[in-house]
């Protein structure tokens, strides 16, 4: 369990010594950040049916520029999307091996929306930051693509429309995830001494398949990140993530 502080807070995650800030969202940014396409997508977008999503994505700002992430439905049944990726865009960023994100998201309330962060490199080097599901209200999903690792994290403070804090520490030999200040599942995986990848940020809309479809008359969603910042520890900075235990409640892999 982790320590209260005095005033019966959680104390916030240790800060990797010696580390700077690299990189601050603007999601306005059109050196930062590449909208309405991804070459996590087929062909670059703008659909993945074989990934159960609806997904049509669109460039238009109202989608994603503001930092709220919306899905508007179409009429031929499939949703507008707002997506944006740091991959071919003019400054290019990449999260490296020992970098920490951390993020305030609010997560949106309609059955079928699947919001996330997440990273992708030439058809791989996926970490997933978080996903939800609104019809799994208090569960996010995290998972290390990279090397075979995932959790089901359970907490009182997920739900629909909530605010979380997010935190990832891409270790080489543990990628560490916390939820508002606590450390809720280190992999013992990591992503390799070399890794480094791409930032997406996007919301889906599930297909039915593993998830169910929005309902019939909803015709908008939407999902808030209103701060995403990465952090690069310096010389003598760890690499591995904190060291405070485990306290939220998890269950078995992610299917």
């Amino acid at each position: 369990m982790e320590e209260l502080a005095a005033d019966g807070r959680l104390p916030a995650p240790r800060r990797p010594t010696g580390s700077d800030v690299v990189f601050t969202a603007d999601f306005t940014s059109e050196t930062q950040w590449v909208a309405g396409r991804s070459w996590a997508y087929p062909d670059g977008g703008p659909v993945n049916p074989g990934d159960d999503k609806l997904d049509y994505l669109v460039p238009d700002a109202d989608h994603s520029r503001s930092g709220v992430f919306r899905a508007t439905r179409r009429p031929d049944g499939r949703w507008n999307t707002g997506l944006l990726t740091t991959e071919d865009s003019e400054e290019g960023f990449t999260v490296r091996t020992g970098d920490v994100l951390e993020a305030r998201v609010r997560l949106p309330q309609e059955i079928g929306a699947w919001p996330a962060i997440w990273t992708w490199r030439d058809g791989d080097q996926e970490i997933d930051v978080f996903e939800y599901h609104p019809d799994h209200p208090d569960l996010l999903e995290l998972t290390n693509h990279v090397r075979g690792a995932d959790r089901y994290v359970h907490d009182d403070a997920v739900g629909p429309g909530a605010w979380v804090d997010l935190r990832t520490d891409f270790g080489r030999r543990s990628v560490v995830w916390w939820l508002n200040g606590t450390r809720v599942f280190s992999d013992g995986r990591g992503v390799g001494r070399a890794w480094y990848a791409y930032l997406i940020v996007n919301l889906s809309v599930s297909a039915g398949r593993y998830h169910p479809p929005p309902e019939d008359d909803t015709t908008e969603m939407s999902f808030e990140v209103s701060s995403l910042v990465v952090r690069r520890p310096g010389p003598g900075g760890g690499g591995d993530g904190g060291k405070h235990g485990e306290a939220a409640t998890v269950s078995g892999p992610a299917e």
